[in-house]
């Protein structure tokens, strides 16, 4: 794994999206100002490469100054109010994320296996329904009987022999 370019990546995807949200800061914030100013900066966003911030102010630069530093200021301020808390709270997203996957995983495995079981005794069920069924004898006589009505038997057995 190559941490450095990783970093480097998630950094510039965090500037990209900062930018993205300074720019609906202030498109918000101009729809409450000045409408045909917001009219116009959202044209420019949308038909503009937004995804790409760094371009997206570069192009601003060229066509609307004011607008442009606007939008890194609100970019700056954004950056500064929401870095500090960001490695914390990505952590704890991340890890809460994947406990309740994880539990839901097991949770589906689990009941899987649960319904897979419930089916090997429904299976064994009709096994034994199909099997013969057991002498009179046995039935409804505990072991003990069968075994003590034997040796009653055997006990008779000796005493006519004798």
């Amino acid at each position: 794994m190559d941490i450095k370019r990783s970093t480097k990546s998630t950094a510039n995807m965090l500037i990209n999206f900062l930018t993205f949200e300074a720019v609906k800061t202030i498109a918000e914030q101009l729809e409450e100002t000045d409408k045909l100013k917001a009219l116009w900066f959202n044209q420019f966003s949308t038909r503009e490469r937004l995804q790409n911030g760094e371009l997206y102010i570069k192009d601003l630069f060229e066509v609307h100054q004011e607008m442009a530093f606007r939008v890194m200021t609100v970019r700056e301020h954004l950056a500064n109010e929401i870095l500090d808390f960001l490695p914390e709270m990505t952590r704890t997203g991340i890890q809460q994320s994947n406990m309740q996957l994880r539990r839901r995983h097991f949770e589906r495995i689990m009941s899987v296996q649960a319904s897979e079981g419930y089916a090997e005794c429904e299976n064994l069920d009709s096994d034994v329904e199909n099997k013969e069924p057991i002498s009179e004898d046995s039935v409804g006589n505990p072991p003990e009987a069968v075994a003590d009505s034997d040796v009653d038997g055997d006990r008779a057995s000796t005493e006519a022999n004798q």
